[in-house]
């Protein structure tokens, strides 16, 4: 069984909010069973977006796939932060040496970390004191080729492995859409400055109801050579470290002076 614990090889958690299909999953699937043993659990049906909602009022449903050597599969109708709570409690009852969620269909630099299903993964196994990484590919078609994201995958994911990460602290990897040949470099970058300027697209259904489609553009408001954005516009792997402690520390020394006693 991929739980047990005599083997020597890294157990890997693997899951995403593509879905379980995504081919952008089947590609780290098969490059983390390169690595070590693997237990997947994923979404049943895409879930880009749904950043860290989780399920509370309707059942989770774990649906088994497969049972290898050293692999395990499943399926879950939650989020992705419901597939790593039932992975890492239900399924293999123990926390893993490593969490990989991804290939993400789509770039998640900048302040789309917010939105991210895929980096919600990534903070759910951080909280638990797992290292975690998230792998992006700047490309949003279903069908993109994601050949050039198998080495940088394999290389980030060694490194951790072998060295760690500080504790609270987690990867945000974006990989530039150009042939491996074309990829200049992997650089530790910080989120750059932007935002999305949203507009709903209206419609009408058939019988005259109106209805609505999110739409919108991004926009970057900041600039310099040492963000996410910078590096996948110059084909440079883009690896933010982030963290789930959203305190300012930098406000709280600003603010100490509106402390009062009752």
């Amino acid at each position: 069984m991929v739980n047990d614990t005599n083997s020597e090889k890294p157990l890997i958690f693997v899951t995403n909010d593509d879905g379980i299909h995504a081919p952008g999953i089947r590609m780290l699937i098969d490059r983390m069973r390169k690595i070590g043993r693997v237990v997947v659990v994923a979404p049943d049906k895409p879930q880009s977006g749904t950043a860290h909602a989780i399920t509370i009022h309707t059942p989770l449903r774990l649906k088994f796939l497969a049972d290898e050597p050293g692999y395990e599969e499943y399926c879950c109708n939650g989020t992705p932060a419901d597939c790593v709570k039932l992975g890492f409690k239900v399924v293999m009852k123990r926390h893993p040496d490593l969490l990989v969620s991804g290939i993400n269909h789509g770039s998640n630099s900048s302040v789309s970390i917010i939105y991210s299903g895929t980096m919600a993964a990534v903070f759910e196994g951080a909280m638990a004191g797992v290292p975690s990484i998230g792998f992006s590919f700047d490309n949003y078609s279903p069908d993109a080729g994601m050949e050039s994201c198998a080495p940088i995958v394999s290389k980030i994911v060694q490194n951790v492995l072998d060295k760690g990460l500080p504790e609270g602290v987690c990867l945000n990897v974006n990989i530039p859409d150009v042939p491996e040949n074309r990829i200049k470099g992997i650089r530790i970058c910080r989120q750059a400055e932007g935002t999305w300027q949203e507009d709903f697209d209206e419609r009408l259904d058939p019988i005259g109801r109106k209805y609505y489609w999110l739409k919108g553009i991004f926009v970057k408001t900041g600039h310099g050579n040492d963000t996410d954005e910078w590096a996948l516009e110059n084909n440079y792997v883009a690896v933010v470290p982030v963290q789930f402690d959203f305190t300012s520390h930098e406000a709280m020394a600003l603010l100490k002076s509106w402390e009062t006693d009752a």
